[in-house]
């Protein structure tokens, strides 16, 4: 009985020694794909956002309580419109006050040539007559003393009448002078109408600093101000976005730098309206790469842009990166490598040998094949399934190295050289 037990243990064995044999020495079923030759598109994706071409914050530029608030979010606006109107009573007083004191300077200049300029001008004529009258009389004098008919007294007395009036026509000469002309007198009265005609105008554009304006023609992105509110310089009452071409903008990786060139199409897809996808062109790739990210800004024009895109909507963007019109292609899974060198496994006498080959465009299915395989050559479809040197054959209809049965140990066996 024994006996018989120890024959059966060692039949046993040596059925699963057999078994095991048996499957490591067949050829493992493998799936093949062929090369084709079909058109090739690269694309490479990324996300985005609608930009406008100019946004700017507006803000008052004097403290003041709002006193009305003219638009509201989203509202489209004419360059020069009014968005809000601050409260100006104190400032209209001060404008007041300005052009009352430009207009009295702007009189004294007129005062002064058409009263100043002829009084100097006739006080400067009395003086003239007055030292001639003067010297008459001394030149009479000095006869009459000559023929001793009148005092040194008399003499003495007109000598200082003459130099009393020598003395008169110098000072109104002097204010004639100065009231002709670029006189001193002339040319004060019109540094005190330029002082005011200046204080005029900062009193008016301190006013009209109490009108908040459209700069140019756009859209209201944000309100943040209500009636009411006291506002000061340097806060944000609007977000403003001018109109202009609409533009895009997206980060993608720099490791795509090399493949993003300014022109290229791309299929955009806002994420709010997926079923309505439209076209943009690469505008401008910027110089510069973000360190904190490691991302390139790439801006895009649209021609047409849709009417549902809005401020900061989240785009997704395809660019279009590459084109062939017949290229040899193969699934991407059956390419080993990520770079312009790769390799491919192939069938040969039953084994899997591994060959190098030059890649072109890839996509996320499809890798181009720029040299090593023709149309027709098939490899393994998926390459890492079979270690070079194994043994294989092509796989039947529904038969892979997947759905092959494993051995009794649960080790999934190739089989050997």
């Amino acid at each position: 009985m024994k006996t018989w037990r120890r024959i059966g243990a060692v039949l046993v064995v040596l059925a699963v020694a057999g078994g095991l044999a048996w499957r490591a020495w067949r050829p493992e079923p493998v799936a093949l794909v062929a090369v084709a030759e079909a058109p090739l598109v690269q694309t490479l994706v990324f996300s985005g956002r609608v930009a406008a071409p100019v946004r700017v914050d507006l803000g008052a530029t004097v403290t003041a309580r709002v006193a009305e608030v003219a638009v509201r979010e989203g509202d489209s606006v004419r360059m020069g419109e009014a968005l809000a109107r601050l409260e100006s009573a104190e400032l209209q007083a001060q404008l007041a006050q300005a052009q009352a004191t430009l207009r009295l300077a702007e009189a004294r200049v007129v005062g002064q040539r058409e009263v100043g300029v002829p009084t100097a001008d006739a006080a400067l004529e009395s003086a003239r007559a007055t030292l001639e009258a003067a010297q008459r009389e001394s030149r009479r004098s000095r006869e009459l003393f000559d023929r001793g008919y009148v005092s040194q007294a008399r003499i003495d007395e007109t000598d200082r009448a003459v130099r009393i009036a020598q003395a008169q026509i110098a000072a109104a000469g002097a204010s004639a002078r100065a009231n002709a002309g670029r006189g001193t007198e002339v040319e004060q009265a019109r540094l005190r109408v330029d002082e005011a005609r200046a204080a005029a105008t900062l009193a008016q554009a301190r006013l009209a600093q109490t009108r908040i304006v459209a700069p140019a023609d756009g859209r209201i992105v944000t309100r943040l101000v209500e009636p009411g509110q006291i506002v000061q310089p340097g806060r944000t009452l609007f977000a403003f976005a001018a109109t202009g071409a609409t533009q895009l903008v997206g980060q993608a990786d720099e490791k795509f730098l090399s493949q993003l060139a300014v022109g290229q199409l791309a299929r955009v897809v806002a994420d709010a309206f997926p079923q309505q996808p439209f076209e943009a062109r690469v505008l401008r790739i910027a110089p510069g790469v973000d360190a904190q990210r490691g991302t390139v800004e790439v801006k895009f024009e649209v021609a047409a842009p849709p009417p549902f895109l809005r401020e900061d909507m989240t785009l997704s963007m395809q660019v279009a990166t590459g084109r062939r019109e017949r290229a040899l292609t193969l699934p991407a899974a059956a390419v080993i490598g990520a770079g312009v060198d790769g390799r491919v496994r192939r069938l040969a006498d039953g084994r899997v040998l591994e060959q190098s080959v030059r890649v072109g465009l890839r996509t996320l299915d499809r890798a181009e094949i720029a040299d090593g395989l023709a149309v027709g050559d098939t490899v393994l479809a998926d390459p890492l399934a079979v270690a070079p040197g194994a043994r294989a054959r092509a796989a039947r209809d529904g038969e892979t190295a997947a759905n092959r049965a494993a051995p009794a140990t649960g080790t999934a066996v190739v089989g050997g050289r």
